[in-house]
């Protein structure tokens, strides 16, 4: 080892004079990296070793000599692509995007984007997965569309466990510390140089927060981190895990989240029209945004809120009521016993917007239950997960029908530029141009079907290769680590073929994912890998949470089977550490995606959208989004559509399909050759999922529905009910306590109805105890018939009965195609702009 002299070290200022460095340190600072294969190569070429390891353009940049530096920017070459790349960004950030095309005149200047987790990039592990994939895939898409997004997260010292299993097959958690300084973020400072650091009473101690940010394209992620040196030490830790710890740490990372987070926003100067939380942990920002409003206005917290959730729009991932994150009373109590004076409200209003029963002092304080009754508008991942929702939120809404349920759904999609591979880069660009994502994508399949049979098929054959290479060498290293022989280490660099049929299975493992489906029977797995004249090789990769044993067990079972099979080593293996690299390399490379859950428990899934934007296809349970995208001849299904519990007889025919599909369908098509050697069948799957699924399930028909069916909607309402410093939000409250003091009260008097030719007619007398008329409906109900929707038809008033100022006539007609017995009357409230049940729940119906 060379001694150095301190007068012979290289500090900052000097490697920042070096000419084209500048231009580097921005591209490395900006996650736009992370999306162009151009990037790639130009990172790689500083360092092989240390791109390879870590695919942090800023660590590398970090670490290169000034050798390196001064050489690679005198490289033609290399000088080439970094000019291509910044000529590339300059121009997409000075072009015209679909937002300013389209609603640059609107009234939605902003959207604060709250989530947990962001997977962006594996050189920022702050994400768990896939409520960060989904994060971090929006905020991507939300850049190349113009959509004008802030996002809002937390800085973890260590993040989510890195996995280490042991030669028996059990799991090891390991939480390696995140060095900011080699992470692509920078701090946020005031204009006269100041860190910005926020402050937030919490008990005993202030809790003080350092603020970053990180360039995401056009939009930034803002970071929250309690690693303050003047922190008291235990709070310092806050911000250590994504996941972990108790419900303590829990509840004290949500709180620096939403309120931290609008406070930053606030700080910035900042103002949202629209709050986006993604998923329930951000619901505190609700409150925060409701204090900064009724402060501003005078107004008080009932008014404030009536006005600030119009601009609000929750999004649930959560398929099972368990899964919302729910905190003692007392727990609640001690961090926000002086914030809810400065709300104005006593601890037991503001327990009750988290609660079912708000008068239940019992109950525990669901964060779900304060994003919903905080919100204008909620919304489910998939179409599947919406009903689902509706059926877990339904308690929230009693005597309203479930279909009524105020839950939609956008279902999810992915940032394909993060997930295909540079060959089906290539293919996307010839097909749909290469500012394909930045706009409506127009799908023609006739575009697909010109490429040609041997483009085509050398891109799923050159993709399986590298898949291949890579995986021999993680299981090199991993078989390295474990203290094998060099001969054992040695037979990993040649295991699997790379013209071999190739399966992937890679997610979180838990028991509802049911990841051992194909472990059911063993010795079917056996005979269908070891196949000698059609061979399958699989690819299995996974984390269970370091809580969840079950999860671990399951892990455990592959292990004990790929070691005492010998057979079966050189077609299975598990691949430790899944990650968003190990993601991307699988999801680029397999042939076909295995996807398992137990319905309704998978609320989207994205895994195997990102295969089929690399011509790879699914094999999956009708579930999540699958239910949406599937049809014969983009790939396969298991399951009958319908749920099952945890049945164990149900599991097992289930399995029983998944084998039969496989040797009876997947496998013969994948082998089954035209002279050419080409599996034309196999290719016209390929040629109509990528076509068909890839732009209806990318982030950019996502977010572009979230824009038009939630943020601009919000936005209007919002900007609506401040005018006037709010006067609205007093209206509203004001309606709502005199429905509270009136509701009690209605009552139907007599209901008719009669046949006229094809149509009944209907009318009702109603008793209304004073209230206007203006405030409520007067409704005709129908149940559905074939799945379709409810009928319901508005009454219209007559007159006033003679005689009786409260007592109301109304009438209507309504078709006379089922028995009158289906049809009923209902009362509900009405306020112009109001989101019925969603911020009023009263229903009356007649008996």
């Amino acid at each position: 080892m060379t001694n150095l002299k301190p007068n012979q070290l290289m500090n900052t200022t000097e490697r920042s004079q070096i000419p084209g460095y500048a231009a580097l340190k921005e591209l490395a600072l900006d996650i736009r990296w992370s999306w162009s294969h151009k990037a790639d190569k130009m990172w790689e070429q500083l360092d092989p070793e240390l791109w390879e390891l870590t695919h942090n353009p800023w660590v590398v940049l970090q670490t290169v000599s000034k050798e390196k530096l001064e050489a690679a920017l005198a490289n033609p070459e290399f000088r080439f692509i970094k000019d291509d790349i910044s000529q590339s960004m300059q121009a997409q950030d000075s072009s015209q995007t679909w937002f300013q095309e389209n609603y640059q005149n609107d009234s939605l200047s902003s959207v604060a984007y709250f989530s947990m987790e962001y997977m962006l990039s594996e050189a920022l592990p702050i994400y768990s997965g896939g409520l960060g994939n989904v994060a971090g895939d929006q905020l991507k898409a939300a850049s190349n569309l113009g959509v004008p997004v802030t996002a809002i997260g937390l800085l973890y010292q260590q993040g989510y466990f890195r996995q280490a299993i042991d030669a028996n097959g059990v799991q090891r958690a390991l939480y390696p510390y995140n060095d900011p300084g080699q992470l692509p973020i920078t701090p946020l400072r005031k204009p006269n140089g100041e860190w910005l650091r926020l402050e937030i009473p919490f008990p005993g101690w202030s809790l003080w927060i350092r603020t970053w940010q990180v360039k995401v394209g056009r939009n930034r992620l803002l970071l929250l981190d309690s690693n303050d040196a003047a922190n008291y030490p235990a709070y310092r830790a806050i911000t250590s895990e994504l996941y972990g710890g108790g419900p303590e740490l829990r509840l004290q990372q949500e709180l620096l989240l939403g309120i931290g987070g609008w406070r930053l926003l606030e700080a910035l100067g900042i103002k949202p029209d629209v709050c986006h939380l993604n998923e329930g942990h951000a619901a505190f920002a609700i409150l925060e945004r409701t204090k900064s409003f009724m402060h501003e206005n005078g107004l008080s917290f009932q008014a404030a809120l009536a006005v600030t959730r119009a601009g609000n729009v929750f999004t649930t991932h959560t398929a099972v009521a368990a899964g919302f994150d729910r905190f003692p009373p007392s727990l609640v109590e001690k961090y926000m016993v002086y914030y809810v004076e400065k709300l104005g409200i006593s601890m037991h209003d503001l327990l009750a917007l988290g609660r079912k029963n708000g008068e239940d002092n019992n109950e525990l304080f669901n964060m779900a239950y304060l994003a919903i009754r905080g919100s204008g508008a909620v919304n489910g991942v998939s179409c599947l997960h919406g009903k689902v929702s509706r059926q877990i939120l339904e308690p929230l809404f009693p005597n309203w029908p479930q279909d009524e349920v105020p839950v939609d759904f956008v279902t999810n999609g992915i940032h394909v530029p993060s997930w295909d591979s540079e060959q089906a880069d290539m293919i996307w660009t010839e097909v749909y141009g290469k500012d394909r994502w930045r706009g409506v994508i127009k799908v023609d399949e006739t575009n697909l079907k010109n490429i040609s049979n041997t483009k085509l098929w050398k891109m799923r054959t050159d993709s399986r290769r590298l898949l291949i290479q890579y995986a021999r060498k993680r299981l090199a290293k991993q078989l390295s680590a474990r203290g094998l022989s060099k001969d054992e280490i040695e037979k990993s660099h040649h295991v699997f073929d790379e013209n071999t049929l190739t399966l992937g299975f890679a997610r979180r493992f838990a028991t509802y994912k049911r990841p051992n489906m194909l472990l059911h029977d063993p010795e079917r797995l056996l005979r269908i890998l070891t196949n000698p004249h059609y061979p399958v090789q699989l690819i299995l990769a996974g984390k269970a949470h370091p809580a969840d044993k079950p999860g671990q067990a399951l892990i455990q079972d592959w292990f004990h089977f790929i070691q005492s099979r010998p057979e079966a080593r050189a077609h299975v293996i598990f691949l430790i550490d899944y990650d968003m690299s190990m993601t991307e390399k699988m999801v680029q490379g397999v042939d076909v995606w295995i996807n398992t859950p137990r319905r309704p428990w998978e609320a989207c899934g994205t895994s195997g959208m990102k295969v089929i934007a690399n011509g790879g296809l699914n094999l999956s349970e009708l579930d999540g989004w699958w239910v949406e995208a599937y049809t014969p001849e983009v790939g396969w299904a298991i399951g009958d559509g319908k749920e099952h519990g945890e049945d164990a007889f149900w599991d097992a025919a289930e399995a029983d399909q998944l084998y039969h599909i496989l040797e009876q369908e997947v496998i013969p098509t994948f082998y089954r050759r035209d002279k050419e050697g080409f599996p034309l069948e196999w290719m016209a799957k390929m040629r109509a999922s990528m076509a068909q699924l890839t732009p209806r399930f990318s982030a950019n028909r996502a977010v572009r529905d979230y824009t038009e069916q939630y943020y601009l909607p919000a936005a209007r309402k919002f900007h609506e009910r401040a005018m006037e410093k709010g006067a609205q939000g007093q209206y509203i409250v004001n309606w709502k306590q005199l429905l509270a003091e009136k509701w009690s009260k209605l009552r139907f008097n007599n209901v008719k109805i009669t046949k006229k030719d094809s149509m009944y007619e209907v009318e009702a007398q109603v008793y209304l105890d004073g209230l206007d008329p203006d405030f409520i409906k007067l409704e005709v109900y129908a149940n559905p018939l074939n799945d379709n929707k409810p009928l319901v038809q508005e009454m219209n008033i007559v007159r006033q009965l003679i005689g009786e100022p409260d007592i109301y006539i109304y009438s209507v007609s309504v078709p006379a195609n089922r028995p009158e017995s289906d049809y009923t009357i209902r009362i509900t409230p009405f306020f112009p702009g109001v989101a019925i049940p969603l911020e009023e729940n009263h229903i009356l119906w007649q008996k």
